[in-house]
Protein backbone atom coordinates (compact mmCIF):
# COMPACT_ATOMS: atom_id res chain seq x y z
CA UNK A 1 0.00 0.00 0.00
CA UNK A 2 2.00 3.15 0.89
CA UNK A 3 3.22 4.78 4.12
CA UNK A 4 0.79 5.59 6.53
CA UNK A 5 -0.85 8.32 6.24
CA UNK A 6 -1.97 9.37 9.52
CA UNK A 7 0.36 10.70 13.02
CA UNK A 8 1.18 7.24 15.08
CA UNK A 9 -0.14 8.78 17.84
CA UNK A 10 -3.91 8.91 16.71
CA UNK A 11 -3.84 5.31 15.75
CA UNK A 12 -2.47 4.13 19.38
CA UNK A 13 -5.41 6.31 20.75
CA UNK A 14 -7.76 4.09 18.79
CA UNK A 15 -6.01 0.39 18.78
CA UNK A 16 -3.13 -1.93 19.06
CA UNK A 17 -0.72 -1.93 16.28
CA UNK A 18 1.92 -4.43 15.89
CA UNK A 19 6.07 -3.46 15.84
CA UNK A 20 7.84 -5.91 13.78
CA UNK A 21 11.05 -8.18 15.63
CA UNK A 22 14.50 -8.55 15.34
CA UNK A 23 16.65 -7.20 12.59
CA UNK A 24 19.31 -8.78 13.19
CA UNK A 25 18.13 -12.05 13.19
CA UNK A 26 16.53 -11.89 10.75
CA UNK A 27 19.63 -10.52 8.66
CA UNK A 28 21.49 -13.07 10.19
CA UNK A 29 18.62 -15.88 8.48
CA UNK A 30 19.34 -14.88 5.26
CA UNK A 31 22.99 -15.18 5.33
CA UNK A 32 24.73 -12.48 6.53
CA UNK A 33 27.81 -11.36 8.29
CA UNK A 34 27.23 -9.53 11.31
CA UNK A 35 30.49 -9.20 12.84
CA UNK A 36 32.51 -6.30 13.78
CA UNK A 37 31.36 -3.48 15.99
CA UNK A 38 28.90 -2.06 13.56
CA UNK A 39 26.41 -5.21 13.87
CA UNK A 40 23.50 -4.30 11.45
CA UNK A 41 25.31 -1.30 10.62
CA UNK A 42 27.74 -3.26 8.86
CA UNK A 43 24.81 -4.73 6.50
CA UNK A 44 23.32 -1.53 6.09
CA UNK A 45 26.25 -0.36 4.98
CA UNK A 46 28.21 -3.18 2.55
CA UNK A 47 24.51 -5.40 1.69
CA UNK A 48 21.46 -2.37 2.05
CA UNK A 49 19.53 -4.76 -0.36
CA UNK A 50 19.71 -7.20 2.49
CA UNK A 51 18.15 -4.68 5.05
CA UNK A 52 15.42 -3.88 2.39
CA UNK A 53 14.98 -7.76 2.43
CA UNK A 54 14.62 -8.10 5.83
CA UNK A 55 12.16 -5.10 6.60
CA UNK A 56 9.97 -6.34 3.49
CA UNK A 57 9.27 -9.78 5.10
CA UNK A 58 8.36 -7.81 8.27
CA UNK A 59 6.13 -5.95 6.43
CA UNK A 60 4.29 -9.02 4.62
CA UNK A 61 4.37 -11.01 7.96
CA UNK A 62 1.84 -7.95 9.15
CA UNK A 63 4.04 -5.42 10.88
CA UNK A 64 2.99 -1.78 10.77
CA UNK A 65 5.73 -0.16 11.93
CA UNK A 66 9.33 -0.90 10.55
CA UNK A 67 12.27 -0.39 13.12
CA UNK A 68 15.25 0.81 11.22
CA UNK A 69 18.87 -0.87 11.05
CA UNK A 70 20.56 2.58 12.24
CA UNK A 71 20.17 1.54 16.01
CA UNK A 72 24.25 0.76 15.89
CA UNK A 73 25.41 3.63 13.50
CA UNK A 74 26.74 6.69 14.58
CA UNK A 75 26.98 9.93 13.45
CA UNK A 76 27.04 9.31 9.15
CA UNK A 77 24.25 11.03 7.87
CA UNK A 78 24.45 8.99 4.10
CA UNK A 79 23.99 5.51 6.34
CA UNK A 80 21.15 7.10 8.88
CA UNK A 81 19.45 8.94 5.71
CA UNK A 82 19.61 5.08 4.24
CA UNK A 83 18.38 3.13 6.82
CA UNK A 84 15.37 5.66 6.74
CA UNK A 85 14.99 5.06 3.09
CA UNK A 86 15.49 1.49 2.76
CA UNK A 87 12.36 1.21 5.60
CA UNK A 88 9.97 3.23 3.71
CA UNK A 89 10.79 1.47 0.40
CA UNK A 90 9.55 -1.66 2.10
CA UNK A 91 6.32 0.11 3.76
CA UNK A 92 5.65 -0.02 0.15
CA UNK A 93 5.22 -3.35 -0.55
CA UNK A 94 2.91 -4.23 2.26
CA UNK A 95 -1.24 -4.33 2.13
CA UNK A 96 -1.38 -2.23 4.82
CA UNK A 97 -0.55 1.23 6.08
CA UNK A 98 2.93 1.25 7.88
CA UNK A 99 4.84 3.25 9.56
CA UNK A 100 8.87 3.77 9.32
CA UNK A 101 10.71 4.09 13.06
CA UNK A 102 14.16 5.74 13.11
CA UNK A 103 15.99 3.51 15.85
CA UNK A 104 18.03 5.77 18.19
CA UNK A 105 20.38 3.23 19.89
CA UNK A 106 21.65 3.80 23.21
CA UNK A 107 25.50 5.20 23.80
CA UNK A 108 26.56 1.46 24.82
CA UNK A 109 25.69 -0.08 21.69
CA UNK A 110 27.96 1.82 19.57
CA UNK A 111 30.77 0.56 21.79
CA UNK A 112 29.97 -3.16 20.88
CA UNK A 113 30.68 -4.37 23.91
CA UNK A 114 27.10 -5.07 25.67
CA UNK A 115 27.79 -2.04 27.31
CA UNK A 116 23.81 -1.11 26.40
CA UNK A 117 22.53 -3.58 28.76
CA UNK A 118 24.44 -2.08 31.87
CA UNK A 119 24.42 1.97 31.26
CA UNK A 120 26.01 4.51 33.62
CA UNK A 121 28.96 4.81 31.05
CA UNK A 122 30.62 7.38 33.02
CA UNK A 123 29.53 10.25 30.48
CA UNK A 124 27.79 13.19 31.92
CA UNK A 125 24.15 14.00 30.53
CA UNK A 126 25.41 16.55 28.31
CA UNK A 127 28.26 14.92 27.10
CA UNK A 128 25.86 12.14 26.23
CA UNK A 129 23.03 14.55 24.64
CA UNK A 130 26.19 16.17 22.39
CA UNK A 131 26.84 12.28 21.28
CA UNK A 132 23.57 11.94 20.27
CA UNK A 133 22.31 14.94 18.76
CA UNK A 134 24.07 14.57 15.17
CA UNK A 135 22.58 11.08 15.10
CA UNK A 136 19.40 12.13 16.07
CA UNK A 137 19.57 15.36 13.75
CA UNK A 138 20.52 13.35 10.53
CA UNK A 139 17.83 10.77 11.04
CA UNK A 140 14.92 13.78 11.76
CA UNK A 141 16.13 15.03 7.81
CA UNK A 142 15.48 11.53 6.57
CA UNK A 143 11.84 12.00 7.40
CA UNK A 144 11.28 9.20 9.47
CA UNK A 145 7.19 8.77 11.07
CA UNK A 146 8.70 8.43 14.45
CA UNK A 147 11.72 8.17 16.16
CA UNK A 148 12.14 4.67 18.09
CA UNK A 149 14.39 5.94 21.34
CA UNK A 150 15.30 2.16 22.27
CA UNK A 151 17.48 -0.15 24.60
CA UNK A 152 17.83 2.55 26.63
CA UNK A 153 19.63 1.10 30.10
CA UNK A 154 20.21 4.40 32.44
CA UNK A 155 17.65 7.48 33.20
CA UNK A 156 20.54 9.62 32.47
CA UNK A 157 20.81 8.89 28.81
CA UNK A 158 16.78 8.75 28.85
CA UNK A 159 17.07 12.59 30.47
CA UNK A 160 19.77 13.23 27.68
CA UNK A 161 17.46 12.21 24.55
CA UNK A 162 14.70 14.29 26.00
CA UNK A 163 16.57 16.68 26.18
CA UNK A 164 17.72 17.12 22.58
CA UNK A 165 14.53 16.25 21.49
CA UNK A 166 12.86 18.94 23.88
CA UNK A 167 11.24 21.26 21.66
CA UNK A 168 11.79 19.76 18.16
CA UNK A 169 8.02 19.12 17.36
CA UNK A 170 9.53 15.47 16.49
CA UNK A 171 7.59 11.75 18.30
CA UNK A 172 9.46 9.01 19.44
CA UNK A 173 8.71 6.39 21.84
CA UNK A 174 11.37 5.82 24.58
CA UNK A 175 11.79 2.02 25.26
CA UNK A 176 13.91 0.89 28.17
CA UNK A 177 15.56 -2.73 28.55
CA UNK A 178 14.96 -3.59 32.15
CA UNK A 179 16.22 -6.40 34.45
CA UNK A 180 14.47 -7.54 38.07
CA UNK A 181 12.09 -4.73 37.34
CA UNK A 182 14.56 -2.23 37.44
CA UNK A 183 16.33 -0.69 34.70
CA UNK A 184 19.80 -2.15 33.64
CA UNK A 185 21.67 0.60 35.76
CA UNK A 186 19.65 -0.73 38.45
CA UNK A 187 17.38 2.45 38.58
CA UNK A 188 13.26 2.01 39.66
CA UNK A 189 11.19 2.29 36.87
CA UNK A 190 8.40 4.41 38.12
CA UNK A 191 11.63 6.87 38.34
CA UNK A 192 12.44 5.94 35.20
CA UNK A 193 9.37 6.08 32.63
CA UNK A 194 8.25 9.25 34.99
CA UNK A 195 10.91 11.44 33.01
CA UNK A 196 8.82 10.96 29.79
CA UNK A 197 5.51 12.15 31.47
CA UNK A 198 5.79 16.02 30.32
CA UNK A 199 7.57 15.27 27.09
CA UNK A 200 5.18 16.24 24.49
CA UNK A 201 7.53 14.62 22.25
CA UNK A 202 7.26 11.38 23.54
CA UNK A 203 3.91 9.60 22.02
CA UNK A 204 4.81 6.06 24.10
CA UNK A 205 6.94 5.17 26.88
CA UNK A 206 8.06 1.05 27.91
CA UNK A 207 10.47 -1.53 27.57
CA UNK A 208 12.48 -3.42 24.75
CA UNK A 209 15.25 -5.75 24.28
CA UNK A 210 14.32 -7.90 27.47
CA UNK A 211 13.03 -11.09 29.13
CA UNK A 212 8.71 -11.18 28.31
CA UNK A 213 8.11 -12.11 31.97
CA UNK A 214 9.19 -8.52 32.56
CA UNK A 215 6.76 -7.00 30.69
CA UNK A 216 3.42 -7.04 32.95
CA UNK A 217 5.32 -5.88 35.81
CA UNK A 218 6.62 -2.58 33.58
CA UNK A 219 3.38 -2.02 31.80
CA UNK A 220 1.35 -0.62 34.84
CA UNK A 221 4.46 1.60 35.76
CA UNK A 222 4.78 2.49 32.26
CA UNK A 223 0.87 3.07 31.93
CA UNK A 224 1.18 5.19 34.92
CA UNK A 225 2.43 8.09 32.55
CA UNK A 226 -0.84 8.60 30.81
CA UNK A 227 1.15 8.07 27.74
CA UNK A 228 0.27 4.28 25.81
CA UNK A 229 2.70 1.76 26.43
CA UNK A 230 4.96 0.54 23.63
CA UNK A 231 6.45 -3.41 24.35
CA UNK A 232 9.08 -5.36 22.02
CA UNK A 233 10.87 -8.21 24.29
CA UNK A 234 13.12 -10.78 22.95
CA UNK A 235 12.70 -14.56 23.35
CA UNK A 236 14.09 -14.90 26.86
CA UNK A 237 17.54 -15.31 25.51
CA UNK A 238 20.60 -13.49 27.59
CA UNK A 239 23.27 -11.66 25.49
CA UNK A 240 27.05 -12.84 26.14
CA UNK A 241 28.87 -9.84 25.07
CA UNK A 242 32.25 -11.90 25.84
CA UNK A 243 31.11 -14.71 23.87
CA UNK A 244 28.97 -12.86 21.18
CA UNK A 245 25.68 -15.22 21.44
CA UNK A 246 22.67 -15.62 22.73
CA UNK A 247 22.20 -18.42 26.02
CA UNK A 248 18.06 -19.26 24.96
CA UNK A 249 15.91 -19.96 28.21
CA UNK A 250 15.28 -23.79 28.97
CA UNK A 251 12.32 -23.40 28.15
CA UNK A 252 9.78 -21.05 25.71
CA UNK A 253 8.68 -17.88 27.54
CA UNK A 254 4.76 -17.23 27.58
CA UNK A 255 3.44 -13.92 26.18
CA UNK A 256 0.47 -12.86 27.90
CA UNK A 257 -0.55 -10.36 25.15
CA UNK A 258 -4.00 -9.57 25.90
CA UNK A 259 -3.06 -9.05 29.70
CA UNK A 260 -0.21 -6.48 28.58
CA UNK A 261 -2.99 -4.99 25.94
CA UNK A 262 -5.56 -5.00 28.83
CA UNK A 263 -2.56 -3.24 31.15
CA UNK A 264 -2.18 -0.32 28.03
CA UNK A 265 0.25 -1.71 25.84
CA UNK A 266 -0.80 -0.13 22.43
CA UNK A 267 2.36 -0.63 20.23
CA UNK A 268 3.51 -4.55 20.49
CA UNK A 269 6.29 -6.76 18.75
CA UNK A 270 9.33 -8.11 19.17
CA UNK A 271 13.32 -7.53 19.42
CA UNK A 272 16.18 -9.98 19.32
CA UNK A 273 15.45 -13.80 18.05
CA UNK A 274 11.74 -12.56 17.10
CA UNK A 275 11.32 -13.27 13.64
CA UNK A 276 8.66 -12.77 11.21
CA UNK A 277 6.85 -15.98 11.80
CA UNK A 278 6.88 -14.60 14.91
CA UNK A 279 5.52 -11.13 14.13
CA UNK A 280 2.16 -13.51 11.87
CA UNK A 281 1.40 -14.92 14.41
CA UNK A 282 1.79 -11.97 17.04
CA UNK A 283 -0.72 -10.57 14.37
CA UNK A 284 -3.35 -13.15 15.16
CA UNK A 285 -3.41 -12.50 18.59
CA UNK A 286 -3.39 -8.48 18.64
CA UNK A 287 -6.60 -7.97 16.33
Amino acid sequence: MTRASGPLADALARRTVLLDGGLSNQLADQGCDLSGGRWTGRVLDEAPEQVLAAHTAYARAGAEVLITASYQVGAEPPLLHRSVALAARAAETADHEVWVAASVGPYGALLADGSEYRGRYGLSVAALADWHRPRIEALLAAGPDVLALETVPDTEEAEALLSVLAGTGARAWLSYTVQGGRTRAGQPLAEAFAQAAASEEVIAVGVNCCDPAEVLPAVALAAATGKPVVAYPNDGSVWDATAGLWHPPPAPVPWPVTAWQQSGTRLIGGCCRIGPPDIAALAARTT
